[in-house]
């Protein structure tokens, strides 16, 4: 659940920390499923189904998914170069930077598929995992993908290939609010811990079934645009429904 901060007041002026899910959110496409449909053996989607109702986690669901993917590094680094990004992201990073709100990915997906992205928008072209980003960690080894899951956690209790909750609890320190966006399923839980949600499909049905204050959002201009107003004092309905979640959370604390 959200966790009320230390001397955090009503008036307090906010110091966002953003974490940022990758997969279908920062990129058009889901790059790990793009990998299963053309290079993986069909026998990925019976895995899937596993996952998606509940029955694996994520973790075991990648490293039972990848050992099925057969291919050479030209193949998949074309693969890889052929996703494209949401266009208005660069300018986010951008953004966040000179404005100095640490901006997290956590990710289940690999880290050479995050570098090689990023790099190729020309982003974070030494971007290190469990430093830039938090995310599984794959090599490619005489045609097959060797699979990590270095920011996994042996307590998580849904057997998450990386366990988005445990780093937000780790990186949040007093920042208010905290913001997290994403799009999927990998993103479920992580939510839980975030004092505001900019959502696509179907991770944002799931918050507002949850409560979770959520927005929708077409790209990351709208996040820039929304976090500007926030910066500049203006009170908008984002922050209205965080304060509102926020003061929901103290008073459940002090019961």
């Amino acid at each position: 659940m959200i966790q009320p901060h230390r001397g955090v007041g009503a008036s307090t002026p906010p110091e966002p920390i953003i974490f940022c899910d990758f997969d279908g959110t920062i990129t058009r496409a889901d790059v790990t499923d793009e990998i299963l449909i053309r290079l993986a053996d069909p026998a990925w989607r019976e895995i899937e189904r596993l996952w998606t109702a509940g029955t694996i986690g994520s973790r075991e669901c990648l490293e039972r998914q990848l050992a099925l993917v057969k291919t050479s590094a030209q193949e998949l680094n074309a693969l890889i170069d052929s996703i494209p990004i949401d266009p208005a992201f660069a300018r986010f990073v951008r953004f966040v930077q000179r404005s100095r709100i640490p901006f997290v990915v956590v990710s289940d997906g690999l880290d050479c598929v995050i570098r090689r992205i990023l790099a190729h928008a020309g982003l974070h072209s030494r971007g290190r995992n469990g430093i830039h980003f938090y995310s599984s960690s794959g090599r490619l080894i005489k045609g097959r993908l060797a699979v990590s899951f270095p920011h996994a956690a042996a307590n998580c209790a849904h057997g998450c290939a990386t366990c988005k909750p445990q780093i937000i609890r780790a990186l949040r320190e007093d920042r208010w609010p905290v913001i997290y966006i994403g799009d999927g399923l990998s993103d479920r839980h992580a939510v839980a811990e975030a004092d505001f949600v900019y959502a696509r499909q179907p991770l944002l049905d799931f918050c507002r079934s949850k409560g979770i204050p959520a927005r929708p959002f077409n790209n990351f201009a709208d996040i820039e645009c929304a976090l500007a107003r926030w910066l500049g004092g203006r009170v908008t309905d984002e922050m209205l429904e965080a304060e509102r979640s926020r003061a929901l959370a103290a008073f459940a604390a002090s019961e």
